[in-house]
Formats: structure tokens, C-alpha cells, sequence
């Protein structure tokens, strides 16, 4: 797949969410440009902006299958995973998948299961493999978490420990619309047009899992140039010294900002990163890798505002 496949391969994927996801390029463009660069992804927004819907889109323009797990607090490692059930006839083990072995997941509510769940979930994000008895199974190389978060309620609520947000390459804000957007959600269910009902239905698929790992494999050949590989590192580095951080972002994060970058110059049709890539990308990058200290809390700074002025700072190379 050449730069101009792709990027045709990325207008057809806008254009299909954008059928049902109104408004909200920005989350749009973000979430392709984590799935490009080979992330999973965390959304946060009130219920019933819709992440389901997204994500149910997303699976259905990929041709790719889909699972749905609602997290609550009884929800074991085993209903995610699947275990190992014995079995008399054979007197043998055999393995009840669970809905893990998918190719683009939706982990809704994460923060609604205790440590030991969310654990069990994110050591198969990093290895895309699941371990059972003393066999391990391979997943799907297109294998994508997408988490929800309730940003409003937290009462019977288990916050994702820092180190393992990490995990996660990028952390997408859903907001509330604007008046024309929501207008054409109104629109069209006041013509009988269920939104829920047309991605599952309706949308049609535009491409497929190997069209989307032949598109990720892309872009190991975006270049970036030195000084504007120096202004990223300094990005990431100037987030652990400002004085209102307590833990700034990781080397991981650094790797995850580069990737993305590069996701983002391959959709315009680039095969170069520049400047305005990693500032675009950088909110949704490092976001939910920023730990401001309790100062900067009590004057309900927020980590977004945080980078803005953290990117102001920072010197753009010309």
C-alpha cells in the first residue's frame, strides 16, 4: 500500500463513521491515527455520546469481528479471557473461549471492575496473546481495545492505576456537541433512522484487516527529519519538568507520539511528520500520562491546559 492508497484507505474510513458519528472529526481522526499506529485506545466521555456506537462502526467498516464486555464489579478474569472446562467423555481439557478472542473489543466501563480484571485485560493488550493452563493463544494482529470511562461518576469506581493507563497509546475526550450536530442526530431519528441499527446493519464495509496491518506497516517508511524528532523528545521531556506536573510522560509515551505522528502525516498524504503532526496529536497522546501535583488539582488545572501551555513553551524547529 502506497502513501496515496492510504490515504484514500483513510478518507474512506472518516467518511464511513461520519455517516453515523456526527460532528467530532477531531475524536474521529484521533482514533484512526491510534488503530494506524498499532494502539489501543481509551475514551472518556458522559453516557450517551456515543462511544458504543463509534466503536461498533469502526468494527463493522473494518469487515472485523466485535465483542462487547460490560464491566461491573463481579466480572472475573475468566469472563474475559475464557478458561479451560474438563471434559468426561474425553477426559481431556478443552478451551470455552472467552470474548477476548475477537479482533476489535469494547471494554465498557473498565473502571467498573476491581484491579484483578482490569489486569487480566491489559497484560493481553500488551501481548496480544492469551495464556490459559500451560498453553498460549495468539489473537488476531489487528487486536484493538477500545475502553470507556465515565468521566462524572465514580462511586463504586476502580481508577485504572497510572502504570497501566500507560498501556493504553491514546486517551480520546468525547464532548457534547454543538447545536448542529445534534440537530442531525434529532434529524435522523425523527426520520426512523436509527443511528444503532444502520452501523450494525446499514454501514457497509470498506476495507478489511489485512488492508488495515498493510496500511500500519506503511509507516515505517514516514520519515521524520532530526530536528523535528529533537522537538518531539523535548515536548515529552518538558512535561516532567513543569512546575505543575508531578509525573510527566513516559519513554513509552514518547514512542507512542512518535507513531502517532507518523499515523497522522500517512492520512494527509505525507511520507514526512511535521511539527504541527506531533502538536496535533499530542493531547490524546499524553493527557492520561500527566500526574499534576495536589497545587495544580486544588486550582482544578487539567492536563489538557497543562500541555497547551507546555507546547507554547516549547521552541518549534523552522
Amino acid at each position: 500500500m502506497d502513501l496515496e492508497r492510504f490515504h484514500e484507505h483513510a478518507l474512506r474510513l472518516k467518511d464511513g463513521l461520519r455517516r453515523v458519528f456526527f460532528g467530532h472529526d477531531d475524536v474521529i481522526e484521533q482514533l484512526l491515527a491510534t488503530v494506524y499506529a498499532g494502539g489501543h485506545v481509551l475514551i472518556e466521555g458522559v453516557p450517551g455520546l456515543g462511544k458504543t456506537l463509534l466503536a461498533k462502526s469502526l468494527a463493522r467498516l473494518f469487515d472485523a469481528d466485535f465483542q462487547r464486555v460490560q464491566f461491573t464489579p463481579d466480572l472475573m478474569p475468566s469472563d474475559i479471557l475464557g478458561t479451560e472446562v474438563f471434559h468426561l467423555a474425553s477426559q481431556s481439557f478443552r478451551l470455552r473461549k472467552g470474548p477476548i478472542f475477537t479482533t476489535i473489543l469494547l471494554a465498557d466501563e473498565i473502571n467498573r471492575s476491581p484491579p484483578k480484571t482490569q489486569a487480566g485485560l491489559l497484560e493481553v493488550m500488551e501481548e496480544r496473546s492469551v495464556s490459559l493452563g500451560s498453553e498460549t493463544h495468539a489473537l488476531s494482529p489487528l487486536f484493538t481495545v477500545l475502553a470507556t470511562q465515565n468521566p462524572i461518576e465514580y462511586e463504586g469506581t476502580y481508577p485504572l492505576p497510572e502504570a497501566q493507563v500507560d498501556r493504553f497509546m491514546s486517551k480520546i475526550l468525547i464532548r457534547y456537541p454543538s447545536l448542529d450536530e445534534e440537530l442531525l442526530v434529532l434529524q435522523a431519528y425523527d426520520r426512523g433512522h436509527d443511528l444503532h441499527r444502520a452501523a450494525q446493519h446499514e454501514l457497509k464495509p470498506v476495507t478489511n484487516p489485512e488492508e488495515v496491518l498493510a496500511a500500519r506497516r506503511e509507516l515505517v517508511g514516514i520519515r521524520i527529519a532530526p530536528e523535528v524528532l529533537r522537538y518531539l523528545g523535548e515536548v515529552v521531556r518538558a512535561t516532567r519538568s513543569y512546575p505543575q506536573v508531578q509525573v510527566g510522560a513516559s519513554p513509552r509515551a514518547a514512542v507512542h507520539l512518535l507513531l502517532m505522528s507518523k499515523a497522522r502525516a500517512a492520512m494527509e498524504g505525507r511520507e514526512f511528520v511535521t511539527p504541527d503532526d506531533v502538536k496535533a496529536v499530542a493531547p490524546a497522546v499524553l493527557r492520561h500520562r500527566l500526574i499534576l501535583t495536589p497545587e495544580a488539582q486544588v486550582a482544578a488545572e487539567t492536563p489538557d491546559r497543562v500541555l497547551a501551555r507546555v507546547l507554547g513553551q516549547v521552541e518549534v524547529p523552522r
